[in-house]
């Protein structure tokens, strides 16, 4: 389907199965080496039939991620619109479009209760332009609501959503946020509030109760039949924004206009899809791939104000254009300031503002990234001094009264690609509690570990590899000892120990810009569909490495065979200059990739690990 062809009912085309794609976690044989890089172990992802001699290269990394069969490769690298499912399938869609349609043709108050990271403020401006748009009187009344991070915290409040019923509010739909906000949602219905939520995170667990809300809109709902479970808080919104197009319109396919809304609509979905670290698999990967064709012709003021403050002026937009530029800057907002004007400059921004709005958050995510070095290096030293990094105690906790709880998310990530453990970072408060966040590794659901502690903490939510809690002081070391047990039942020692994985075994000889330009089809890469990774067979060093970049920081080296060279780089690997040899045979772990600085492709593979073969 073309680009500019709107989103379609799940019933005009079949679905490409994911069931392959998420054998993506299969892995192969072990290979323990000691190597240069901060990795120990190398391990394949399948190695049958996998020869560096068999088939193209592209064909190989398909077969390791278990697409092997034509159909699901060709499913795979060109996804369509036509593979997203009915948003009606969704539980709870269908009343909750109905409703949001009836209070814009009643002129009731509608607020849009958003997140405060990029997921659930991509979500707020999806929901903003469709019912702005929907609206048959144009002066309707639908504004949006974001909580601050420290004063508020995470979700919904009971307080919040009091003070919205007295300022006239009459339905509140929130986004990215809700699920288990039980007492909140007793609190909207109080007020008099018809609260709908719309959420993603992990949901109440088996026999608790659900919030008693006018509707709850989940793709894991009790008796959902949604054929995807994994969408995130902005990909929930833009379903429900779908549906709301073609309820109001009364017909499957929509007018031109509101097509250019969902497409405008789509791109905002894929920067929360990725900026959220959901599986780029499914639909999902759908969105991702279609969305990012979007950004850069986006109609939204605000969109293109952020992408012009992110120095992006390449024509396409990738996935890590968002996940190292755009998502930082809006994220900014929310972890130093207040994401209310991430939300104003996707949503209600002039031009001027935008870029008023767009400038500051480049300045707070560069104050934002000082203050993460900063809390980093200090909570390393800690960790290390009170021996969690070690095997016997499996997870990291610790809390400090000068650590920002707007940036301990982050550091969270840092520590657990430094540990290879679940890591929690807390701010002590005043008050007699503590907040902050909490990140896991692959294989171990930091919700599920945070279920096993609930009776200690005040609250908390979230999801398998990422969440936040809240607990009381006095119950901090109590914790802390029965997260550590949680995590020490759920994870070996092996499992400890640093490894990488790779697709295939490759030569030097195929890194051709052919081959290699086949490999990006396998984009957007993210989580269950990681960069394309390749083992090359030993090759030799045919120059001295050397530095290079305005500091000294990276390594370029030359490998090749008597057929073919490559210029492979090494960001950030120059301290590793002093243990190479100036010659002799090395293998090498490397992500393929095409440098265009010249003016035309050249393949310049990007350094991961490497390790020196004997002899």
């Amino acid at each position: 389907m073309p680009d500019t062809a709107p989103p379609v009912a799940a019933s005009d085309a079949p679905h490409a199965s994911t069931t392959a794609v998420r054998q993506l976690g299969a892995q192969g044989s072990q290979e323990p080496h000691e190597t240069l890089g901060l990795t120990r172990r190398w391990r394949a992802r399948c190695e049958a039939g996998l020869s560096e001699r068999s088939h193209r290269l592209l064909d190989r990394v398909l077969a390791a991620r278990g697409l092997g069969v034509a159909s699901e490769a060709d499913a795979f690298l060109e996804p369509t619109l036509r593979d997203l499912h009915d948003p009606g399938l969704l539980p709870g869609l269908e009343r909750a479009a109905e409703r949001l349609l009836a209070a814009l043709d009643a002129g009731e108050p509608i607020v849009i209760y958003g997140d405060y990271d990029v997921d659930g403020i991509t979500a707020s401006a999806i929901l903003y332009h469709t019912l702005t748009a929907l609206a048959r009187d144009r002066a309707a009344q639908v504004r949006t609501y974001v909580p601050h991070r420290i004063d508020e915290g995470y979700g919904l409040n009971a307080e919040a959503l009091g003070q919205l019923a007295r300022e006239g509010a009459r339905v509140v739909v929130s986004v990215d946020c809700g699920v288990t906000a039980v007492a909140e949602a007793a609190a909207a219905r109080e007020q008099g509030l018809d609260l709908i939520i719309t959420d993603h995170h992990n949901p109440p667990p088996p026999g608790s109760p659900w919030p008693d809300a006018f509707s709850v809109v989940h793709p894991r709902a009790p008796g959902s039949v949604y054929p995807f479970a994994e969408l995130c808080g902005a990909g929930v919104a833009y379903k429900l924004a779908w549906r709301l197009c073609t309820m109001r319109t009364g017909e499957r396919r929509v007018s031109p206009e509101l097509r250019a809304l969902l497409l405008d609509a789509l791109a905002l979905a894929a920067l929360g899809t990725i900026a959220d670290i959901v599986p780029l698999v499914g639909e999902n990967r759908v969105i991702a791939r279609h969305g990012l064709r979007r950004v850069r012709s986006t109609r939204l003021i605000g969109l293109n104000a952020l992408i012009e403050a992110s120095s992006l002026a390449s024509d396409k937009i990738n996935e890590e254009d968002v996940g190292f530029r755009l998502a930082p800057r809006l994220n900014a907002a929310g972890r130093l300031g207040h994401a209310d004007e991430a939300v104003e400059l996707l949503t209600t921004a002039s031009a001027a503002r935008a870029h008023e709005i767009a400038a500051r958050l480049s300045h707070q995510n560069d104050e934002r990234r000082r203050v993460e070095r900063s809390i980093a290096e200090r909570a390393s030293e800690l960790a290390s001094d009170a021996g969690m990094t070690g095997t016997d105690r499996r997870a990291i906790v610790l809390a400090d009264a000068s650590w920002h709880p707007g940036v301990v998310g982050i550091v969270c990530s840092r520590l657990v690609e430094r540990f290879s453990r679940p890591t929690i970072l807390l701010q002590r408060r005043e008050d007699g509690l503590a907040s902050g966040s909490a990140r896991s590794v692959p294989g171990l659901s930091v919700h599920e570990a945070l279920c096993e502690c609930a009776d200690l903490l005040e609250t908390f939510g979230g999801h398998d590899m990422a969440a936040g809690l809240k607990l009381r002081l006095d119950r901090l070391d109590a914790f802390t000892e029965r997260f550590t047990e949680a995590c020490n039942r759920r994870l070996t020692p092996e499992r400890l120990v640093p490894s990488l994985t790779y697709d295939c075994v490759a030569r030097v000889e195929e890194l051709s810009p052919g081959e290699v330009g086949d490999l990006a089809r396998l984009a957007p890469f993210g989580r269950e569909n990681p960069p394309v990774r390749l083992r090359l067979a030993p090759a030799r060093l045919i120059a001295p490495a050397k530095t290079f970049g305005q500091r000294g920081d990276h390594l370029d080296l030359r490998l090749g065979t008597s057929d073919r060279a490559v210029r492979v780089v090494g960001w950030r690997w120059a301290e590793k200059l002093a243990s190479l040899p100036r010659s002799g045979l090395v293998e090498a772990v490397v992500e393929p990739k095409l440098s265009t600085w010249t003016g035309r492709p050249a393949v310049e593979p990007v350094l991961v690990d490497l390790r020196l073969c004997e002899g």
